[in-house]
């Protein structure tokens, strides 16, 4: 049974850095020596973001006085968690209700809420925020999918797939918020730099149910793979000063040598073919990332053309990333099949398959 997509509704802090600002922060947010800013320079330069949205303050003065009196204090992680628990929902909250507009159903038609992050976490956590500002039942089913990177909007939607799929008459919700720019790295790990050059913040969600309708997007099928001998290619862990992204340049090389292999045996067991698909939502992990999935599958460029937009405009919002693409293909009518696909720590490379309801 499909998860038919009824509304998708997206949210993004106000404050919009170009890259070249975003350097001059990084610059006052951490002095490093000039052989680390040329190499951070060059790291800007080539990440294929233009522009990208964060809740961080560029004077430096909120939320977190990354800069400023105490250029060589660095925030601890209970600092960064308290500017997450005040920040987070009001995106979290401003997507949802996007999406339910979109959907044009009640707050009340909702019964399952599926909430996802990996930049912060505290309990009671999003899901309590969403129901008290959206009026949700105070029995919604709610489950939290944390911690699992880039790749766990795919997660979340194949859990509402599940629900809708055990229960026709259930509504759920998947809300994707993350603040990635909390967790900004300051030292000379170039496997760290890298994260700082290309994430961003934002909010994405989803409504949907079992219910067709025409017209709309739904999720056919999920597929997951764990590719051996690379968890130390990328890994997100808990640290005494935030969250420590390592992201090894090898996942590039990764990602192109296994990833046609796991893709062509999973549509196999769907009866499909790679020459089947019409449209691609990639997971911008970065430009390396996208070129090496179009070598891996031999599409053009034209096939990432939207990721490579999103990118640029709007950096890598972690886990909302994929639905910011999504929304896109769906509003300039995209073919499907729709191949999405994100990676993560693991290495993880994670599958979903979208197809368009004909129209009455």
């Amino acid at each position: 049974m499909s998860f038919v997509v009824h509304g998708l509704g997206l949210a993004l802090p106000p404050t919009r850095l170009e890259q070249h600002h975003a350097l001059a922060l990084a610059r006052r947010m951490w002095s490093a020596g000039e052989d680390s800013d040329r190499a951070q320079q060059a790291l800007y330069r080539r990440a294929g973001v233009a522009t990208r949205h964060v809740v961080l303050d560029p004077t430096g003065a909120a939320p977190l006085r990354l800069a400023g009196a105490e250029p060589a204090r660095i925030p601890t992680t209970a600092e960064r968690m308290l500017a997450f628990e005040r920040l987070a929902p009001p995106l979290a909250i401003a997507s949802a209700r996007a999406a339910l507009e979109q959907a044009r159903l009640p707050a009340s038609a909702i019964t399952h809420v599926i909430t996802v992050s990996c930049t912060g976490a505290t309990a009671p956590g999003i899901e309590f925020a969403l129901i008290d500002a959206l009026g949700l039942s105070r029995g919604v089913a709610r489950t939290h999918v944390g911690f699992m990177g880039c790749y766990a909007a795919l997660s979340g939607l194949r859990v509402a797939r599940a629900f809708c799929a055990a229960d026709p008459d259930a509504v759920a919700l998947v809300s994707c918020v993350e603040l990635c720019s909390l967790h900004f790295h300051y030292g000379t790990d170039p496997d760290r730099l890298v994260a700082n050059a290309l994430f961003s913040d934002g909010a994405a969600a989803i409504v949907g149910s079992a219910c067709p309708r025409p017209g709309a997007w739904s999720l056919r099928a999920c597929g997951s793979t764990i590719v051996p001998a690379t968890a130390d290619a990328m890994s997100w862990t808990v640290r005494d000063h935030g969250f420590a992204m390592s992201l090894s340049a090898r996942v590039p090389d990764v990602i192109e040598h296994e990833l046609a292999t796991f893709v062509d045996a999973w549509l196999d067991r769907l009866g499909l073919r790679r020459d089947a698909l019409r449209s691609f939502a990639v997971h911008p992990g970065g430009p390396r990332v996208l070129d090496a999935v179009e070598r891996a599958l031999g599409l053009d460029r034209a096939a990432t053309a939207v990721s490579r937009a999103v990118l640029s405009e709007l950096g890598n919002l972690s886990s909302p990333t994929v639905l910011f693409i999504l929304d896109r293909l769906r509003a300039i009518e995209a073919p499907t099949p729709c191949l999405a696909l994100a990676f993560g720590p693991g290495l993880v490379v994670e599958a979903a398959l979208f197809d368009r309801t004909p129209a009455n």
